[in-house]
């Protein structure tokens, strides 16, 4: 009876600290932009107005945008957008932040804020010692 409850004792310790720790990589948010990422269409017509024919054919389109963040580390510039559209929030450029990779989105979280991981698309990655970064981070356009 003791060596069972002892052997599960064993496994339970083992399966805890199985559990690998989260590794972040550390960056600093260098700008944020606003980029185009869709539009959004109203049309003027409801039910009532079609059965009666009062509701004109007036569609209302905007532009939608979206925050689009540079984040460097040592090697590389991250360009990511914030998975959650419609309610991103806003993070404070200038400061570090720190971020892991899973699978096919971006982990971040900024300390001075409130510490709380968000999701991320990433954009594009490019070394930081590459000249389309040396252009980026001026604000100056790539050559076409």
């Amino acid at each position: 009876m003791r060596l069972n409850y002892l052997l599960v004792v064993v496994l339970l310790a083992t399966a805890a600290q199985a559990k690998d720790p989260k590794h972040y990589q550390s960056g600093r948010l260098l700008k944020m932009e606003s980029v185009k990422c869709g539009t959004d269409e109203k049309n003027g017509k409801s039910f009532a107005g079609e059965m009666i024919g009062t509701d004109s054919s007036h569609m209302k389109t905007r532009e939608l945008l979206c925050q689009q963040y540079v984040l460097e580390t040592s090697n590389l510039v991250y360009t990511v957008q914030p998975k959650d559209e419609k309610h991103p929030a806003l993070l404070p450029v200038g400061e570090s932040a720190q971020f892991r990779l899973v699978k096919d989105k971006m982990l971040l979280r900024v300390e001075d804020m409130d510490d709380k991981e968000r999701e991320y698309i990433v954009v594009s990655m490019v070394p930081k010692n590459s000249p389309d970064t040396s252009n980026n981070s001026r604000g100056q356009r790539p050559p076409k």
